[in-house]
């Protein structure tokens, strides 16, 4: 109730405006991109909470440490051990298993820009648990944010990719300098012309 109530006051006071499709029904890979800005994570918090969406995210273990760690975890997060990610993938799995409805938010091109590719495992998750994808974005230009469609991975990368290439295509993200085309290594050579 008092997310609900806060994220009500954010979404009446804020310049931005909510946008897009309705909340999943089922657990999804809630993609955040572009990702290019640490207030990505306020946007985030207040759309989930506006929707009434479980949301988790996965951090970097060092975000966990000290007085931050309980707040992380009650805000969602899941601190990720780089040495043994095939973990995070089985306490998903978990998850799913018990029934519960949550976005798993995970966001692609990495921290904040700079990068080439966008990091596969957002993909590795959806197909290794059965998860659609869930698109949510940010985009400065229209001062708009929230979520895109909520789809079903094929298997077949650069189809997969095209499709979300295409949502992202007028989407700007914060700082639109920071900016990641999406796209993974997985799609070989073909795919940087994309």
């Amino acid at each position: 109730m008092l997310r609900r109530l806060l994220a009500r006051l954010y979404w009446t006071f804020s310049r931005w405006t909510l946008a897009g499709e309705a909340a999943p029904s089922r657990p999804t890979v809630l993609i955040g991109a572009p990702h290019t800005s640490n207030w990505d994570f306020v946007l985030m918090l207040a759309i989930a909470w506006r929707l009434g969406i479980e949301v988790h995210w996965l951090g970097k273990k060092s975000l966990f440490h000290g007085w931050r760690g309980p707040l992380m975890r009650r805000l969602g997060g899941i601190p990720v051990d780089r040495a043994d990610p095939a973990r995070v993938v089985q306490d998903v799995v978990d998850q799913v298993r018990a029934g519960g409805v949550f976005g798993l938010v995970v966001t692609p091109d990495g921290t904040r820009g700079g990068n080439a590719y966008w990091k596969s495992g957002f993909y590795r998750i959806a197909r290794e648990t059965g998860m659609p994808v869930t698109l949510g974005f940010v985009d400065r230009t229209t001062m708009t944010t929230g979520l895109g469609p909520t789809f079903d991975l094929t298997g077949d990368v650069a189809a997969d990719m095209d499709r979300i290439r295409e949502f992202y295509a007028d989407k700007a993200g914060l700082r639109p300098e920071r900016r990641t085309e999406p796209r993974l290594r997985e799609e070989g050579p073909a795919a940087s012309a994309g």
